[in-house]
């Protein structure tokens, strides 16, 4: 075979998973038990010390889960990966490796409505705290530097906005401070953005979403991007100091390049538990397979539907980066090539009350709580999803009275278009 790098269609279908060794099965089997038989008892605690690796509990390691990880990394061009409960559990194991009581971090001000109240809340029991930027202000990432930040975290694609975000410019902020940038790609996929290449160190994924791109699991992911060095001094003491639990090992030193993958798993999903199901990390794995297909569907829909937003008369504005109207347009296009995702928000110009009366009005779109199904899907996220936020967090994270957002799915787009038209009136 060619020594040429294979494209993300053939890696969404072979990577991490070759036949099973023991049955020949083609397919990645879901091997449900709990735990796994060792050879001996020095081949058990090898194991337990970090000395080699293998199965030897699902909580840690999984055939399954495996393949899944094995496929993300191939995928986004990452060291290692780490399979995890949810999207949520993915993002709290990468700041707790990163994290000390009384740290802080910088995040993008423009993020899903749960990401901000888990940073806002839930995070100063642990006495992380949260210091917010903007991306349309690269400099705010900067000015809001400390020396207790540890860590920088944006999404690629603004979610519910759907605006591209320009990862190089923060990557260039982040590495000249020698903070890791933590990126998450849920929204673009390593079809339409790899992070990696435009200078971020850790990548995370709702797998839920665009993933296993069928609305039926739960699922989240660590990528190590293999490029930070965790040694260079005392600041990740879970990477660069001794740990005790593993009889004086340090992690950055002894798994280099993906020292970060090891260190959430051994260190944060060994003792916090939010371990995926085999079954759902069969699912996901099904669904990744065609992921690029999927992708370039959903673009395709979604700008049909966004153009003919831009013109119905009780649409005062939609945000897609994928139109030409966008002032995201060129950024768009120069980090995602092919397209802009399938997920943006747009402004009726009736408000709030409008907002709740067209997603009760529609019939081909759900209204749910989630991005990335194969069907279309929609939300008024001022009453729902960023609910719990101030008026002031609402229309800072792009979720004021008047905004709805859509997930475009893989119908025919012109369905899609006879919905929303019933519904607007």
């Amino acid at each position: 075979m060619s020594d040429k790098p294979q494209g993300i269609s053939t890696l969404a279908v072979h990577a991490g998973t070759a036949p099973d060794p023991t049955t020949n099965a083609r397919i990645t089997p879901i091997y449900q038990t709990a735990s796994f038989v060792f050879d001996d008892v020095d081949h058990a605690a090898s194991l337990f010390g970090l000395q080699a690796f293998g199965n030897i509990y699902s909580r840690l390691t999984n055939p399954t889960n495996a393949a899944l990880e094995g496929k993300i990394a191939a995928l986004e061009g990452g060291t290692a990966a780490l399979a995890v409960a949810s999207g949520h559990a993915a993002e709290f194991l990468t700041f707790h490796a990163l994290l000390q009581p009384g740290d802080e971090f910088i995040a993008a001000k423009q993020l899903y409505g749960g990401s901000i109240n888990q940073f806002n809340n839930s995070y100063k029991s642990f006495d992380w705290h949260v210091k917010w930027a903007d991306i349309n202000n690269i400099q705010s990432f900067e000015d809001a530097i400390t020396p207790k930040t540890k860590a920088i975290f944006v999404e690629s694609v603004a979610n519910p906005a759907g605006e591209v975000v320009d990862i190089p410019a923060i990557a260039a902020i982040a590495k000249k401070h020698n903070i890791p940038l933590i990126v998450d790609n849920t929204m673009a996929t390593p079809y339409l953005i790899k992070p990696f290449e435009h200078g971020a160190n850790i990548v995370i994924h709702s797998a839920t979403k665009f993933l296993g791109g069928h609305g039926n699991s739960l699922g989240g992911l660590i990528v190590d991007g293999g490029n930070f060095n965790w040694v260079g001094d005392d600041r990740y003491p879970l990477l660069s100091a001794d740990r005790p639990e593993y009889s004086g090992l340090n992690i950055g030193n002894a798994f280099g390049n993906i020292a970060f993958a090891i260190a959430v798993r051994a260190l944060g999903l060994r003792d916090l538990g939010p371990a995926l199901s085999p079954f759902n990390a069969f699912l996901i794995l099904t669904g990744m397979e065609t992921l690029a297909l999927r992708m370039e569907r959903h673009v395709h829909n979604a700008t049909l539907v966004a153009e003919y937003l831009e013109q119905h008369p009780k649409v005062a504005y939609v945000k897609y980066s994928g139109l030409e109207s966008s002032p995201n347009r060129a950024l768009a296009e120069k980090l995602s090539p092919n397209g802009a995702g399938a997920v943006f928000t747009f402004g009726l110009k009736g408000g709030y009350e409008a907002g709740i009366e067209l997603v009760s009005k529609l019939k081909l779109f759900s209204h749910l709580a989630n991005i990335g199904d194969t069907r279309s899907l929609v939300i008024h996220p001022a009453s729902t999803t960023h609910k719990q936020l101030t008026d002031e967090q609402k229309s800072a994270a792009g979720a004021g009275p008047e905004v709805v957002r859509l997930s475009i799915g893989i119908e025919d787009a012109d369905d899609l278009i006879a919905d929303l038209e019933q519904a607007l009136g």
